[in-house]
């Protein structure tokens, strides 16, 4: 089985309803580093058989590059799940990186999920493994058992926080998607999306922040967005054209981070070396580095590279 690409980047995932072709088109000229063309909440009941066709369609005709393309089917309570992986897999699962599965509950809907993605790969004669899995938390019994959703198959890639079902699940006393409750002096989300992290990184996956629904908010959106940033979340959904560069610049490092976490790795590179004296650990200016300074810098790094980023300065060898 393929080992799926759990760190591509993700640092705005841009819902675009599966039934709407217009949006459908013009999501594929949008800088979104993920786009997820949805089968579940943005499309209608009796729109949902047509629009697996639109979604197929679209996924083998148009441009997505640059994009991780995933399809959000319905949740297995459902009657559509099935027939939603069937016909999109089979038909496009040659352009198409991941299912998103939502309102993931147990592991067992996750198994289900990659069992059924198996057969269809082994049937269309698809890479086994190839299509990842994200898994949406969106209410508590699902929070409860995140960790074994996140160990539940090796296609998993992210767990997504879905805040605006969880909100209704534990009854939280707020109609603004997102925002804070009124009453409650401290973040309301904080143990929500901790509880997320730390499954997501104890099995090597990414965490990603769910939607802003007062999508023309865009400072209300940046708060939000960098509360999850600030965490260690490595993105955050956007519903609207105006939210995808905020979540770009928020999610990635600035560039003098960016530049100082190269600078740390050249620099701890040389200084373990035979010709930097094998030292554990160095100065680099003022600032004392070592293993762990490295480990740090490596995220950094990563999530700059990812983005594209270019250095601007570089490590100088001591010459004295």
């Amino acid at each position: 089985m393929t080992t799926v690409n759990r760190l591509r980047p993700r640092r705005s995932c841009l819902a675009v309803p599966g039934s709407n072709p217009r949006f459908l088109e013009k999501a594929q000229g949008l800088p979104a580093d993920q786009v997820f063309l949805d089968l579940e909440d943005a499309c209608a009941p009796l729109a949902k058989p047509e629009a697996r066709h639109t979604i197929v369609k679209f996924l083998n005709e148009g441009d997505w590059t640059g994009k991780t393309r995933v399809v959000r089917v319905n949740d297995w309570t459902t009657e559509w799940t099935y027939r939603d992986v069937v016909t999109v897999v089979e038909g496009a699962g040659q352009n198409l990186d991941c299912i998103m599965l939502p309102k993931v509950q147990t592991a067992q809907q996750v198994v289900a999920l990659d069992l059924l993605l198996t057969q269809i790969e082994k049937t269309m004669g698809f890479e086994v493994g190839k299509i990842g899995i994200e898994a949406q938390i969106e209410n508590a019994q699902g929070l409860n058992n995140v960790n074994e959703i996140a160990q539940a198959s090796p296609r998993v890639e992210t767990i997504i926080f879905g805040p605006a079902d969880f909100m209704a699940s534990i009854n939280m006393k707020s109609l603004v998607v997102g925002e804070q409750p009124p009453g409650y002096p401290a973040d309301a989300y904080h143990y929500i999306l901790m509880k997320i992290l730390m499954a997501a990184r104890a099995n090597n996956l990414q965490a990603i922040d769910g939607p802003y629904l007062q999508i023309r908010n865009i400072d209300g959106y940046r708060e939000v967005a960098q509360r999850a940033a600030a965490l260690g979340f490595d993105g955050k959904w956007v519903l609207h054209p105006g939210q995808v560069e905020a979540s770009n610049e928020i999610f990635s490092p600035s560039q003098e981070d960016y530049d100082h976490a190269e600078l740390i790795l050249d620099a701890y590179d040389y200084y373990t070396s035979e010709a930097g004296g094998k030292k554990g650990s160095a100065m680099l200016g003022d600032e004392m580095i070592d293993e762990a300074s490295r480990k740090m810098a490596l995220v950094i790094s990563g999530k700059g590279r990812a983005a594209g980023m270019q250095r601007t300065s570089k490590f100088e060898i001591p010459t004295d």
